[in-house]
């Protein structure tokens, strides 16, 4: 499915390019490092250095720890603004963290992009919303599951039912498929497991998926997941209901399905990982800023 926001049902859609969070719009190279080259470079520096340097970024790294030590996957996140960090600081931040499992995008119904990445460190995400002639542009830090923005985009920005209509011609099984969606959906509350619907499994013609994916619509999120494998998790715009496909090292689709329910598994950090990111950020605070 295509990605895009629905917030009306003649809303537009918007084609996006998914862009990591570090990216220099003007297409220009970046002058900071990637994480490999940052950390070599701190290596090269005193703590006494890099707390000259960078005091307030030196001041935000425990507080991130903390956060991720205390944080758990129901739990509400946490957000940390970038505001009073110098640019410098900024990119050391953003260079050390690196790109983790984890990124993608979220469309606002300003039309302005969100760009989402999760850090090496699995529940510490990087948000970056881009500016326009209106508004600057916002970027911040965020210590949970899946960021919130994402739990509010696929809530507040898609539509709460299913519209079935007429069956199309030379359809199979798409009708029982909807309903079942519409079912599914009706009965989920915040929580609780996700159905899912396996298409791999499950025979439909190119005129079910075709009809399947006019009713649904396209979403404003769209977030990919490198952890086990490669995931495409897209919301469409009826809201709890996500495809999930998974794909192989050729990018071959080898299991396509649909789920109703909460923000997928697959996108998310669980609680393992929360306390696993605070020692090693622990360890990248005591070797490189002490």
């Amino acid at each position: 499915m295509r990605v895009g926001y629905c917030s009306a049902d003649d809303s537009d859609d918007v084609a996006m390019t998914l862009v990591p969070v570090g990216h220099d719009e003007g297409g220009s190279a970046r002058r900071g490092l990637t994480r490999a080259g940052a950390v070599a470079a701190l290596s090269t520096q005193s703590g006494a250095e890099l707390t000259r340097q960078c005091p307030l970024l030196l001041a935000l790294l425990p507080r991130l720890a903390a956060a991720l030590a205390a944080q758990r996957a129901e739990a509400p996140t946490q957000i940390f603004a970038l505001d009073e960090l110098s640019e410098a600081e900024r990119d050391l931040l953003v260079d050390v963290l690196g790109e983790g499992e984890v990124g993608g995008i979220v469309a606002l119904p300003d039309r302005r992009i969100a760009q989402i990445q999760e850090s090496v460190l699995a529940g510490l995400w990087l948000i970056r919303i881009e500016g326009d002639a209106a508004q600057p542009r916002v970027e911040y830090v965020e210590v949970g599951a899946i960021p919130e923005l994402v739990r509010r985009a696929a809530q507040d920005f898609t539509l709460s039912d299913v519209v079935l209509g007429a069956a199309p011609a030379d359809a199979m099984n798409v009708m029982p498929v909807l309903a079942e969606i519409r079912e599914r959906k009706a009965a989920h509350r915040a929580g609780m497991p996700s159905h899912v619907i396996n298409f791999t499994l499950l025979p439909m013609n190119a005129v079910d998926m075709a009809h399947l994916q006019a009713t649904l619509g396209n979403g404003p999120i769209q977030l990919h997941s490198r952890g086990y494998g490669s995931c495409r998790v897209l919301a469409t715009a009826t809201r709890d209901v996500w495809s999930v496909q998974f794909l192989n090292a050729m990018d071959t689709m080898i299991l396509d399905t649909l789920e109703i329910g909460d923000v997928p598994a697959a996108a998310c950090a669980a609680d393992e990982d929360f306390s696993d990111s605070a020692e090693r950020l622990g360890e990248i605070i005591e070797a490189y800023f002490e």
